[in-house]
């Protein structure tokens, strides 16, 4: 659970930073947020999920 509240801390400064430097509109943050939230309740979640976890622990063991 600390994974997942780090990595959506560490998404939420990145999509705040793109979208205060004009890299990002609102409307696109939007669709891909909207995009982000369908794609959870896919069948393909808990295999995005299992990546994460594993390039987590890649990155940790480095």
């Amino acid at each position: 659970m600390a994974l997942s509240l780090s990595a959506a801390l560490l998404l939420g400064i990145v999509v705040v930073v793109l979208l205060k430097g004009g890299y990002v509109r609102a409307g696109s943050m939007l669709a891909c947020t909207l995009f982000g939230f369908t794609l959870a309740a896919t069948g393909l979640a808990p295999a995005i999920n299992t990546g994460l976890a594993s390039l987590a622990g890649l990155l940790s063991s480095l």
